[in-house]
């Protein structure tokens, strides 16, 4: 049996955070949550999750210096910025994420986001397949 996926989702709205955590585990992922950025490293740390959700306006540190961090530290980690604010997709910062979503109540376009980038075979995966 496959081990079900991880996923962070960091946000400060508490409503919020649960209702993605309770769709995602709907889902049959393995959900964590963390209120902020600087929580969201500690989680990284201590859960080693396959995926991250990022919330980009929180207090103590904010979800694009959490993700200017989780990227550095953990490449391979697919990060989602999932805002409510449309007009962070013009900062050049959120260009390092690997998908950027609106906020919304239909969970359909995040959960699209997650499955494709969960789908993704890794590059050592491809190179090991190719030998």
């Amino acid at each position: 049996m496959a081990k079900k996926k991880t996923i962070l989702i960091v946000d400060d709205d508490e409503s919020q955070r649960f209702l993605c955590q309770e769709t995602l585990a709907e889902e049959g992922y393995r959900v964590v949550a963390a209120k902020n950025g600087k929580e969201a490293l500690a989680k990284v740390e201590q859960e080693r999750p396959d995926l991250v959700i990022l919330d980009i306006v929180m207090p103590q540190m904010d979800g694009m210096e959490a993700m200017t961090r989780i990227i550095r530290k953990h490449r391979k980690i697919p990060v989602i910025l999932n805002t409510s604010y449309s007009r962070y997709r013009e900062d050049f910062l959120t260009w390092a994420a690997d998908a950027y979503v609106v906020k919304s109540p239909d969970f359909t376009e995040l959960k699209d986001k997650i499955e494709k980038l969960l789908s993704k075979v890794p590059e050592n995966k491809v190179l090991e397949q190719e030998r």
